[in-house]
């Protein structure tokens, strides 16, 4: 009987996981679909949608326009300030977990107190700050509030803290310093933890609308979040251009995602987040 019980809980577990993939997954199907189709078509329509004419003109007139800039810039973007970010973060995240100092756990706490606070709480601060250095419309001022970050502080402080310290004490004792003793155990036992941290926050740096929104004022300097409802917003009512350039903009992340999920659910794991 137990046995029965179990087959059964595992299928309604597995109907489940299909409902949500197919959840996910039709709004992506819809969205193709609409991009293939010709201008001003009725995409709201199913019976419309799946049939056809389909067409690749619609990703020929995206190409003409700044979209591939956009998409340069995000990926410049994300890069740049997510191999910072990781840098810092994980020094930060070493020298809080096992190098020893006056008020380390008031420290640690205080850099908590970062991702208690909204960010639209630091908007207008951040923009007087970026106003006064005139970084303004740089990417600068993109990069550096990047570099920045508690979150990836906490992560990678909460997997040192697991490491054993017999390993760096035997460094240590064999002569090495703080620098090395993080190059050659911290870094090489958290790979899975940095490289889960560093895909997060490539995606965050992707999808960021409101702060470049806010500095970025050139359209050749613009991101894909900020250009693609200036691109939008030319298209009138048409949905089936907004369609394909949101397709074309989403496809690196896709990529990404696809490539890499095992190491985002292995370097969860391993950093011990729950929920």
């Amino acid at each position: 009987m137990k046995r029965g019980k179990i087959r059964l809980s595992r299928k309604f577990l597995y109907l489940f996981a299909i409902l949500c993939a197919a959840v996910w997954v039709a709004p992506i199907i819809w969205m193709i679909l609409a991009s293939l189709k010709p201008q001003n078509s009725a995409v709201t329509i199913l019976e419309n949608l799946v049939k056809g004419p389909f067409t690749l003109e619609n990703y020929v007139e995206i190409s003409k326009s700044e979209i591939w800039t956009w998409m340069k810039n995000s990926l410049l973007l994300g890069i740049i300030s997510t191999l910072g970010a990781v840098v810092m973060d994980s020094m930060a995240a070493y020298a809080l977990s096992y190098i020893e100092y006056p008020r380390k756990k008031l420290i640690f706490w205080f850099i908590m107190l970062g991702m208690m606070v909204p960010v639209e709480a630091e908007i207008i601060p951040l923009y007087q700050e970026m106003v006064e250095l005139r970084l303004t419309n740089t990417y600068a001022s993109i990069i550096l509030p990047a570099l920045a970050g508690p979150f990836g502080v906490f992560i990678l402080k909460q997997f040192y803290d697991g490491i054993p310290r017999e390993l760096a004490e035997a460094a240590k004792i064999d002569g090495a310093g703080y620098l090395r003793i993080f190059l050659n155990i911290f870094v090489p036992l958290s790979k899975s933890a940095i490289f889960a941290l560093g895909i997060f926050l490539f995606l965050g740096s992707w999808n960021n609308f409101l702060w470049p929104f806010l500095t970025l004022t050139s359209s050749k300097k613009m991101t894909v979040p900020i250009g693609l409802p200036m691109f939008n917003s030319l298209m009138g009512s048409d949905m089936v251009m907004p369609m394909a350039a949101a397709f074309l903009a989403s496809v690196p992340m896709m990529i990404v995602f696809l490539l890499f999920q095992k190491h985002i659910i292995k370097g969860i794991t391993m950093t011990g987040i729950k929920g």
